[in-house]
């Protein structure tokens, strides 16, 4: 009975008491490569699109949002662009009073 109840659920990882760092780094690692995204590939036309609101943000003071890459959630900024470094492909959104973030423009997926 106590052997079956050992091998229910998670099995044999559940009623260890010890388990290899090199196992639980495994183990970890996959975790998060289940929910990893793919970043997707922008086409020329939308990379234009992206940039052209850019630079209308940057030039009018508009408010716009930003959509991101990042591997595993979705991240949405809001906020104006004041600073445009065109050889770095960076700009830095302002999001607040006396808030600002670095976004590489290659970052970008989606712009509103």
């Amino acid at each position: 009975m106590t052997t079956r109840k050992k091998l229910e659920g998670n099995g044999l990882w559940e009623s260890s008491r010890m388990m290899l760092p090199e196992h639980k780094a495994t183990i970890i690692r996959r975790q998060l490569e289940e929910g990893r995204k793919d970043k997707p590939n922008l086409d020329p036309q939308e990379m234009e699109l992206i940039e052209r609101m850019l630079a209308e943000s940057f030039h009018e003071c508009r408010t716009i949002s930003l959509q991101l890459y990042d591997e595993y959630e979705d991240v949405e900024l809001t906020g104006v662009v004041t600073t445009v470094l065109t050889q770095r492909r960076e700009i830095k959104l302002a999001v607040g009073p006396g808030e600002w973030e670095w976004i590489k423009i290659d970052e970008i997926v989606s712009v509103k």
